[in-house]
């Protein structure tokens, strides 16, 4: 697994993982607004640095093949605060072998190592087991729900909300958090 700039290649994995259900009923935005062009705008404007009020976005692909397995991203970034909000998503086809807790703790050492980051947080929907199962394996602390907060298809939803701070990061590292 490595992360890398996404690529116009890229687009047929991003359809895939966008248009399968199972994994859309984890967001709260609908992708079936996403066609073939907008995908490629989002692609073509992906940034891999951090700029104030923008978003970081990385292809998370294998490391022989180079093959697209899913996007790991900072979002709404501050650089003024220091801190931006986690998001992944990954292709069924890469699910459950530990492709997602490597993708995060590359980005987490990114955001922390390469771009002095003070905080990282992220919100989950309250019922993805799975995924809060992952962020708390990777060193995000729960800090609080936000009970029935979003109405998405006719039925409120609530978040759980997440952080990892630097210092948590670094004590994770001293005691063999490694990739």
């Amino acid at each position: 697994m490595k992360l890398r700039k996404l690529q116009k290649e890229d687009m047929e994995g991003m359809l895939e993982w966008m248009s399968d259900s199972d994994i859309r009923q984890n967001f709260r935005f609908g992708t079936d607004r996403l066609d073939e062009k907008k995908i490629l705008q989002f692609i073509e404007n992906a940034e891999i640095m951090p700029i104030e009020g923008n978003s970081v976005h990385y292809a998370i692909a294998d490391k022989e093949s180079d093959e697209y397995l899913g996007t790991i991203s900072l979002k709404e970034v501050s650089t003024v605060n220091k801190n931006a909000e986690y998001a992944i998503s990954l292709r069924k086809k890469a699910q459950g072998k530990g492709i997602a807790s490597k993708a995060t703790k590359e980005i987490l050492r990114l955001a922390f190592e390469e771009f002095k980051f003070e905080r990282i947080y992220l919100n989950v929907f309250s019922n993805n087991f799975r995924a809060i199962k992952l962020y708390e394996k990777c060193g995000f602390t729960f800090e609080g729900e936000f009970r029935n907060h979003l109405l998405v298809e006719d039925e409120y939803r609530s978040l759980k909300w997440y952080s990892i701070l630097s210092c948590e990061y670094q004590a994770l590292c001293k005691n063999g958090f490694n990739i």
